[in-house]
């Protein structure tokens, strides 16, 4: 798997497809605690689509460090865009990751053709009970992150996935990353926003619930709301057949020069 040379440090990222020139490549960034292989089921279902699902620093095979603000991470997904050549991209955040992608579509509105937001929101809350049990036991807080995260549906097999991924990051790395979400709030801006947007959650979702989801699509001027019934907060792990029709529908219209719409 190939690493990237970037002007943020050494970028590790899994790149798959192929498609036709007007299509924009899929830039695909995990919320906090995660790496690129939470979009990995979603990806292999995609067709005639590029996607670059990346590990953000601090993450998965990316060295550190990680970061405390959703402006830095940005910066290191679009110094990656840089070193890999790409012009306008689609840019896929899940959770922390869509925060990331609110934020590259304020700061580079030219670059981004559109958006897929996933169990995000324009706000990310965070309980401080949270931020503080993740400084005094990092292990009790990644036990309540996997049990509120996902929806009642979601098999052993996945939630322990999920809890192995946040074991790997090291516990002042996911601190961080949450530190990062509870200081991001762009609800002020969402009209600067003219992307077409692809937004979804899970109907279970308890982090980022279905109301809140529903407002950041309200509050775009072109957006999309979908509801993944029987879903929780991991949307790409739990539901990555609905994800990827989904996306692969959005994509579409941009590239038969369609814009997303309220539901």
């Amino acid at each position: 798997m190939p690493y990237a040379e970037t002007s943020c440090g050494r970028v590790f990222y899994v790149r798959r497809g192929a498609a036709p020139p007007s299509a924009a490549p899929l830039l695909l960034i995990h919320g906090a605690g995660g790496n690129a292989l939470l979009w990995g089921a979603v990806m292999s279902r995609l067709v005639g689509a590029v996607s670059i699902a990346l590990d953000l620093p601090g993450h998965g095979r990316s060295p550190g460090p990680g970061q405390t603000s959703i402006a830095a991470y940005a910066s290191t997904v679009g110094a990656l865009a840089d070193a890999l050549g790409l012009g306008e991209v689609v840019v896929a955040g899940h959770s922390m990751g869509g925060g990331i992608a609110l934020h590259l579509a304020l700061s580079h509105p030219t670059r981004v053709r559109g958006l897929v937001l996933l169990s995000t929101t324009a706000r990310l809350f965070v309980a401080p009970e949270l931020l503080r049990q993740l400084t005094d036991d990092p292990a009790a807080a990644r036990r309540w992150i996997v049990e509120t995260g996902y929806g009642p549906r979601t098999t052993l097999r996945t939630r322990d996935l999920g809890l192995a991924q946040l074991a790997h990051v090291e516990p002042g790395v996911l601190h961080g990353d949450f530190v990062a979400c509870s200081l991001f709030d762009v609800r002020a801006r969402l009209r600067e926003i003219r992307a077409p947007a692809l937004v979804a959650c899970g109907a279970d979702d308890r982090l980022t619930p279905p109301k809140y989801v529903r407002a950041l699509a309200e509050g775009l001027a072109n957006a999309r709301f979908e509801v993944v019934p029987g879903a929780g907060h991991m949307l790409p792990m739990e539901a990555p057949a609905a994800v990827a029709e989904m996306v692969q529908g959005f994509l579409g219209g941009l590239v038969h020069g369609g814009a997303g719409a309220v539901a």
